[in-house]
C-alpha cells in the first residue's frame, strides 16, 4: 500500500538537510524520541520539559487529562507549532522546528482530531491528490509530447493504488462520493487512507476514534493492527476512550501539566497512583 515518497517545494529544508551527518540513527535508535519538550505561550507552559520516546512498530498511547499538553506536543512534533525548547529526533535527526511539510516528507504524518478532507473533490480525487512530487504537477510535462507518456504511466499506477486502499479501508463504494457527504466515521477511514498515501513510516493519531460508531471503531483498529503487522509501521495516538487505551496500546505515556507523569504499559499505569489522582480522578 505504498506510492511515491511525499515531497514538494514549498518550505523545503535547507541544502545539504539530508547529507550524511544529519542523522545519528544507529540500529536501536527508536523512531521517534522527544528530549525536553517545551512549548510556552507568553506566560503559559503548555508544555513543560516532556521527554519520551516511541518504539518501533508500537501502538503507543499518549494520554492525559483536558490540558494536560497532548494537543500541543502533537503539533509540536509534527511543525505545526515551533517548540521553545527541547529536541524531537525521527529516525535519529532533530526536526524540532521545521516546517509541517518537510517533517511529512520525511515520513512522520499526522492525523487531525477533525477531519480535514476537500469536501468538494470526490473521495477518489482526495486520495490520487496526497502523493507528492506527482509529474503531472509540472505542466510542461502534462502538455509537452515527450514527458505525457511519462506522467499517463504514473497517474495509471497511482490510480491502482487509490483502488487498493479503497479497498483496504472498504470503502471503495464511496470512491464517487464527495468527500464533504460522508458521515463522520467514513471522514476518519478517509483521511486514514489518504495519509497512508504519502508512504509515511510512522503515524500520529489525534483522536481517531472520536464520533466514531462501534462498527467503525473496530474496523479503524483492524487497519491500524493490520498495518502495523504486515507494512511495519509505527502509530502513537491520542484518545480519551481509556478502554481503548488500555486494551490496545503498549506502551502507554501520561502526561499531566505539561510534564510525563508515567509510563509503562497498561497495568503498570492503570495500577499507578499518580495517576490515579491526576487523570482518573478527574474523571469522577
Amino acid at each position: 500500500m505504498s506510492s511515491e515518497p511525499a515531497a514538494d517545494g514549498v518550505g523545503e529544508e535547507p541544502a545539504g538537510d539530508n547529507a550524511v551527518g544529519d542523522t545519528t540513527e544507529t540500529a536501536d535508535e527508536p523512531p521517534l524520541r522527544v528530549e525536553n519538550l517545551r512549548k510556552e505561550f507568553g506566560g503559559i507552559t503548555a508544555v513543560d520539559g516532556a521527554s519520551f520516546e516511541v518504539a518501533d512498530e508500537s501502538l503507543t498511547g499518549l494520554i492525559g487529562p483536558n490540558g494536560a499538553g497532548k494537543s500541543t506536543t502533537f503539533n509540536c512534533i509534527t511543525g505545526v507549532q515551533k517548540p521553545t525548547d527541547g529536541a524531537v529526533y525521527f529516525n535519529g535527526t532533530d526536526i524540532a522546528g521545521r516546517a509541517p511539510n518537510a517533517i511529512a516528507n520525511r515520513g512522520l504524518v499526522r492525523t487531525f482530531q477533525i477531519a480535514r478532507e476537500l469536501a468538494e473533490m470526490t473521495v477518489l480525487e482526495n486520495l490520487m491528490l496526497a502523493p507528492q512530487r506527482q509529474q503531472g504537477e509540472a505542466l510542461y510535462r502534462s502538455v509537452l509530447p515527450p514527458f505525457r507518456d511519462g506522467v499517463v504511466k504514473e497517474e495509471t499506477r497511482l490510480r491502482e493504488a487509490v483502488w487498493e486502499s479503497l479497498e483496504f479501508f472498504e470503502i471503495d463504494h464511496l470512491a464517487q462520493e464527495r468527500a464533504g457527504n460522508l458521515s463522520g466515521g467514513q471522514r476518519k477511514l478517509l483521511e486514514l487512507a489518504r495519509t497512508l498515501m504519502t508512504d509515511p513510516g510512522m503515524l500520529l493519531l489525534d483522536e481517531p476514534f472520536a464520533g466514531v460508531n462501534p462498527t467503525l471503531e473496530a474496523k479503524l483498529l483492524d487497519r491500524i493492527n493490520q498495518l502495523r503487522a504486515e507494512e511495519g509501521l509505527t502509530f502513537l495516538l491520542v484518545e480519551h476512550d481509556m478502554d481503548i487505551i488500555m486494551e490496545h496500546c503498549d506502551p502507554v505515556i501520561v502526561m499531566h501539566q505539561g510534564q510525563i507523569l508515567a509510563e509503562g504499559r497498561p497495568e503498570e499505569v492503570r495500577s499507578n497512583q499518580r495517576v490515579v489522582d491526576a487523570y482518573f480522578g478527574e474523571q469522577q
